[in-house]
């Protein structure tokens, strides 16, 4: 990979990782946190559909995808980002969907499991166990749910991207995120309440629309777009490995620009769950290697 798409790959991961604190300060700027999802994909369709033609798939595909990630992954993120778990520990906890991914792509499309993803899943849930064992200030049982819940969407999420083959994923997103808006919308209206809605809009600061709009323009459409462009250019196996540096920046920047702390077994989880994503990835690449020696 050339030294300026490694560059842009890496900030990719640093949008990605970074915008857990984003979330965060969106949140503590008195934007609740279903009303933050509505904003967040209503910008990311408009009014950039006016310009985007529509990927072809069909109009199915496109309403699963955005709910699922509207709703199920990013509504479940921030509710639990208020108050229930830490932006860091959310930014590892939410890596799990590539194991939600495998299982359901085992049980849905009857893929075989493979002994190195055996080995993967049980590093990652001895990282998950060490989580839990520490509930406290920065993660609670219903924060670690809601993120285990949300990571579990974003792996529905990633077969109904896959079920479409090749396509332009930032149109793609742009597209589906208008079917994401109706249903956060309701679920707001309901359970924040319109008054709840309208005090949100008129106190809501120059600082918290400019994290919606990050939400918007930064994590959407220049992460996927920019990474589509890298997957469209660069073996797969090249570009994803970068991802796991996603919970590096998130913890990283919650560190640094919220004193989030990170004592011994925060760092022992990463570690573990770090180490079995790695394991998935880089084996087979290993494997191959060693087989064409």
């Amino acid at each position: 990979m050339p030294l300026n798409h490694l560059l842009l790959a890496l900030a990719v991961v640093f949008v990605w990782g970074t915008n857990f604190v984003v979330i965060r300060w969106g949140l503590d700027g008195g934007m609740p946190p279903l009303l933050f999802a509505t904003l967040r994909f209503a910008l990311s369709a408009l009014p950039w559909l006016l310009f985007m033609p529509r990927p072809a798939v069909a109009w199915r595909s496109l309403a699963a995808f955005g709910v699922l990630l509207g709703v199920g992954q990013f509504g479940l993120l921030y509710l639990a980002i208020q108050g229930h778990i830490s932006p860091g520990l959310a930014s590892l906890v939410i890596q799990l969907q590539v194991f939600f991914t495998i299982g359901l792509s085992l049980l849905l499309l009857k893929e075989r499991v493979r002994g190195f993803q055996v080995v993967g899943l049980l590093m990652a849930l001895g990282g998950l166990l060490l989580i839990a064992f520490n509930l406290g200030s920065q993660v609670t049982w219903l924060g670690l749910a809601l993120v285990l819940a949300a990571a579990f969407f974003w792996a529905c999420a990633n077969l109904v991207a896959k079920s479409v083959g090749r396509v332009n994923m930032l149109h793609f997103v742009v597209w589906s995120s208008v079917f994401a808006v109706p249903p956060l919308l309701a679920l707001s209206l309901v359970f924040e309440g319109p008054a709840a809605i309208g005090r949100a809009l008129q106190a809501a600061s120059a600082t918290t629309w400019a994290t919606v709009l990050w939400q918007a323009l930064g994590n959407s459409l220049f992460g996927y777009g920019a990474w589509n462009w890298l997957l469209s250019r660069h073996p797969a196996a090249t570009v994803t490995p970068m991802a796991l540096l996603v919970p590096v920046f998130g913890m990283g920047a919650s560190a640094l620009l919220l004193g989030e702390a990170m004592p011994g077994w925060k760092l022992g989880a990463c570690a573990l769950v770090l180490g079995g994503l790695a394991v998935i990835i880089f084996f087979p690449r290993l494997q191959a290697r060693l087989g064409s020696s």
